[in-house]
């Protein structure tokens, strides 16, 4: 335990506190058992490091952090680790990429029932089951789901300003107000286009001109390794899920032919459903379907978009469509807090109250006249009039 203390006192020594994620004070930290789910690289080994930095500095004795990923779980169970650390006065134990150690539900259940007084965190990939682990955690921890960078957050550390969030109901009934607020801070299309390309997975501060090398990583991993591992795909089709995305990336927003997808990729209905569904678990993809509609594993989405706009760019760079661009940012920084859904005379329903309609600077209301609480996200304006509100100000959801 002395070596695994070390590791993470030198990694908490690297952490820095320059920018922290708003989803530090939504989580509530008082519970005792938190998970944390996120697709690799949105930040959440970072989290849990400034967490403790920030709030458990003068009880460090008392708190530790591993990562599952390290040898020492190879001759070592997370239950062992727990039982000695808790007799030793341990207090705080955050348990870094779950998802690598087998057996973590039985176990992990085990802790929370044998250590009251244990506060345990832990954090896993978008993969991750709870609900449906062997061992029943869902009525004993609490779970988190984190994406990446907001364009609000984006723009904080890019510009070194606390920009605050707003709620939708705020950005609705008072968005020249807010947008007269930002701008008189920040050139919001100075950021705005870096940030689709580029501006999503935190890492991106690390080693910019390498950014979409590493994202490439990223998403193999999340194909080749997590995938396989998690949901034992055969990873000879690996190359069809990445033909599959790729496919995505460069549509006009993609309303899938699941026949015509079939035949093109060489997958049967039922696994191309199914891999479709895996796609979305492991946050690569987006679905998104008609409203008051049940949702299952082998139903065909009534769109498709990918997870975030990075991804489009770093799959077909140039060819990237610009419809789908706009579409694919407005559901991606929408669908953390809101409920969305396919609209059959517009582009967007959201918490089935308020229809959106994505375009440009000259999106007329054609598509939305006659519906209450309709309105048009417009991209390439800076402050919008009425219903019409600036695409890029639906990135300060979150």
């Amino acid at each position: 335990m002395e070596k695994l203390r070390e590791i993470f006192l030198q990694k908490l020594n690297l952490t820095s506190l320059e920018f922290t994620r708003s989803i530090l004070k939504d989580i509530d930290w008082e519970s005792r058992l938190i998970g944390i789910k996120g697709a690799r690289g949105t930040g959440k080994t970072t989290l849990l490091l400034q967490y403790i930095k920030i709030h458990l500095k003068s009880q460090l004795a008392d708190t530790l952090y591993v990562s599952l990923d390290t040898y020492w779980f190879n001759n070592l169970s997370i239950y062992e680790l727990a039982d000695e650390f808790v007799k030793k006065g341990g207090q705080y134990l955050f348990l870094d990429e779950l998802h690598k150690y087998p057996n973590w539900s039985q176990e992990l259940k085990n802790i929370y029932d044998d250590f009251p007084n244990l506060k345990v965190v832990f954090t896993g990939s978008s993969l991750l089951e709870i609900l449906n682990a062997r061992a029943d955690l869902s009525r004993r921890a609490i779970v988190y789901t984190m994406q990446g960078l907001s364009f609000r957050e984006y723009l904080c550390i890019e510009s070194s300003i606390d920009f605050k969030s707003y709620t939708l109901n705020e950005i609705i009934s008072n968005h020249q107000v807010i947008v007269e607020h930002i701008n008189s801070k920040i050139k919001v299309f100075k950021y705005f286009e870096p940030y689709l390309k580029s501006g999503y997975y935190p890492f991106y501060r690390e080693s910019p001109k390498l950014y979409h090398i590493k994202l490439g990583e990223v998403v193999n991993m999340i194909l080749d390794i997590e995938l396989s591992q998690l949901r034992q795909i055969d990873v000879a089709y690996i190359p069809k899920l990445k033909q599959l995305l790729a496919i995505i990336a460069k549509s006009v927003p993609f309303k899938p032919n699941v026949s015509k997808l079939s035949d093109k990729i060489g997958l049967n209905r039922q696994t191309l459903l199914s891999y479709l569904n895996y796609l979305y678990k492991a946050a690569l993809t987006h679905h998104l379907h008609k409203p008051n509609t049940g949702i299952s594993q082998l139903q065909k989405p009534d769109k498709l978009f990918l997870e975030n706009t990075n991804l489009m760019f770093l799959l077909v760079n140039d060819q990237v469509n610009k419809g789908n661009l706009r579409e694919t940012f407005f559901v991606n920084q929408f669908s953390y807090k809101h409920q969305l859904n396919y609209a059959e005379k517009a582009d967007f329903l959201v918490d089935n109250t308020y229809t959106f309609e994505i375009g440009g600077k000259d999106k007329t209301q054609y598509q939305i006249k006659n519906t209450e609480n309709a309105y048009i996200a417009a991209d390439d304006i800076v402050y919008g009039f009425q219903n019409k509100i600036p695409l890029w100000l639906f990135g300060f959801l979150y």
